[in-house]
């Protein structure tokens, strides 16, 4: 019984080598092949990003990461000596990782090539100087808040990085090495290479050179008027193309971590008073200075919404360039008094003069004539109640009354641009599309992406295209904007020979009565068929606030240098 057990103990071993050796032996030949290999990664270039002409504006430096090798180091003090020389670290966060029974320890990433040079020439056993990429930013801090950056392992954190991620990152390689059983490299079998395949290039609709004249005029307005910021969007309205963003104090993305000067150390709530607001941490700070208020926040558009009150009106039929209005200075809703800007009132007023005039009474006449869904129909079909989905991260929600919760203060107050609260980029769009014949063009800023391999170009679609007015309204509006910058409250946007439209705004920031403003104008051009839109707010302004007097003429300054470069010439027939 005893031999019977014994044989068939012996059977089983000796099946189960005959299936180890035979059938299983290529496998497990790999799997011992795999435990005297070691793997060091090579990082693959991230995809370069290119403006619309062909400018570099995100590019990456030749690096290098140095790591030790615990099991051929022969002498950690020489090791630990030649690191602490060359690298901008304590020697006792050195002799730590040196000390460190691994397979490989990081020592320092991102390290300039002339100082992995020296490291390597050291020839210290135990010592990797590996190659390495870090993201460059050649136009240091113009575009932050489009652009973002890259962490430390180059992998996007915010802006365009972030968005187009899976696009920019290439796949890494990586350098195999044979070794004992104890880890020691083995001289005789050379290193093996897999090759890094580099990330895809992203062209964007960005143009540097309007990027920066918009830039340059933000800074200076932002100087004059002490303000906490000043923010702009320069698109074509034809094709939703954008062609500068601009959100005044920049960072420089090679420095991201550095806090610049112009962001206030409290977190201010708009209910908090400034002096008993909290204080903010270094990461608050951050998330503040990077933070891209033309998509990330929202405001009160103020008068410049009465292009979408007045689009909405001759939508419905509500109104008709034969119309006519009174203003003695206000207009009693319900239990209310709404003044007007003019206390002293603009009396009787055609509809081109009240969109000239920017008249309160007038255009809450025209809110009530178009009635709740009128108004909402068309804040629906210009993208008031939806994200509008742009290429970048952290797009706000719009934040609007609920339709059967409007009676006749809120419709009053909407028809000006008050008691709603839509982003930059939103009201952007819509005005877009109200001034470009009518139809939806979804903002975006990226373009295509190439392949640098196989130079194969992939255009990016972006849909929209929608009619969501008719092309006559469009006319209209286009026909009735341009004498506002000719002869009505946007005449600081006029510029001689120039056929420009445009609408501009000053809204009360929340709570009432604080004296804090935005100031604002949104202008395009040419008027009878823009081919850029331009929207400036600048925010709490100190001094005259007035969108008229200060915004106005920042987009006439930007237009006096934009206009000649598009090519756009002066036309006999403007004002």
């Amino acid at each position: 019984m005893v031999l019977i057990l014994v044989f068939l103990a012996a059977l089983v071993i000796v099946g189960r080598l005959t299936y180890i050796m035979i059938f299983k032996g290529e496998y497990y030949s790999s799997r011992a092949d795999e435990l005297h290999e070691r793997e060091r990664s090579v990082k693959a270039p991230r995809g370069r990003i290119y403006d619309r002409n062909g400018n570099i504006i995100a590019d990456n430096k030749a690096v290098c990461s140095i790591s030790v090798i615990h099991s051929q180091i022969e002498n950690e003090d020489q090791v630990i000596s030649i690191l602490t020389k060359y690298l901008d670290k304590s020697d006792e966060e050195i002799r730590k990782k040196v000390e460190k029974v691994s397979s490989r320890e990081i020592i320092a990433s991102n390290v300039d090539r002339e100082t992995g040079r020296k490291i390597e020439m050291a020839e210290v056993a135990g010592i990797k100087v590996d190659e390495d990429y870090k993201r460059n930013y050649p136009y240091d801090s113009l575009a932050s808040k489009a652009i973002g950056f890259t962490g430390g392992d180059n992998q996007g954190i915010l802006g365009m990085e972030v968005t187009y991620d899976s696009v920019l990152t290439g796949t890494n390689g990586s350098i195999n090495a044979v070794t004992d059983a104890k880890g020691i490299e083995l001289a005789e079998y050379a290193e093996s290479r897999i090759e890094a395949v580099p990330g895809k290039d992203l062209v964007t609709t960005l143009d540097i050179n309007i990027q920066k004249y918009i830039t340059q005029a933000a800074y200076k307005v932002l100087e004059e008027k002490k303000a906490n910021r000043v923010c702009a969007i320069s698109i074509n309205p034809q094709n939703g193309e954008i062609y500068a963003m601009v959100d005044v104090p920049e960072y420089d993305l090679n420095n991201p971590f550095e806090l610049v000067e112009g962001y206030s150390d409290t977190l201010n709530d708009e209910d908090v008073q400034e002096s008993v607001a909290p204080a903010m941490s270094q990461m608050d700070k951050l998330n503040n200075m990077w933070r891209n208020y033309n998509i990330s926040d929202t405001y009160e558009p103020g008068s410049t919404a009465k292009i979408i009150t007045l689009t909405a009106a001759l939508e419905n039929k509500a109104v008709d360039s034969s119309s006519s209005f009174y203003c003695p200075g206000y207009k009693i809703v319900e239990d209310r008094r709404i003044r007007c800007h003019k206390t002293t009132g603009h009396g009787s007023e055609t509809l081109e003069q009240a969109l000239m005039n920017s008249c309160n009474p007038a255009f809450m006449e025209i809110g009530e004539r178009t009635g709740v869904d009128g108004l909402y129909t068309y804040y629906r079909k210009l993208g008031f109640f939806e994200e509008c989905g742009i290429d970048l991260p952290g797009e706000a929600h719009s934040i609007m009354h609920k339709k059967e919760n409007v009676g006749p203060v809120e419709l009053a107050t909407m028809s000006f641009g008050q008691s709603f609260q839509i982003t930059p980029i939103q009201f952007v769009a819509a005005v877009s599309a109200v001034v470009n014949g009518g139809h939806s063009v979804p903002p975006h800023i990226g373009q295509k992406v190439i392949d640098p391999e196989s130079g194969t170009e992939s255009i990016l679609e972006f849909g929209g295209n929608d009619q969501v007015i008719t092309a006559d309204t469009s006319a209209q509006m286009r026909k009735m904007l341009e004498a506002v910058v000719a002869e009505g409250s946007g005449i600081n946007g006029s510029i001689e020979g120039y056929r420009i439209g445009g609408k501009t705004a000053t809204s009360e920031k929340l709570p009432r009565g604080t004296g804090r403003y935005i100031s604002s104008f949104i202008g395009f051009a040419p008027a009878d068929k823009p081919v850029i839109l331009t929207l400036l707010l600048i925010d709490e302004p100190e001094g005259t606030y007035y969108g008229g007097t200060i915004a106005a003429p920042v987009v006439r300054d930007i237009y006096l240098n934009i206009l000649p470069y598009l090519g756009i010439d002066k036309d006999s027939n403007a004002y």
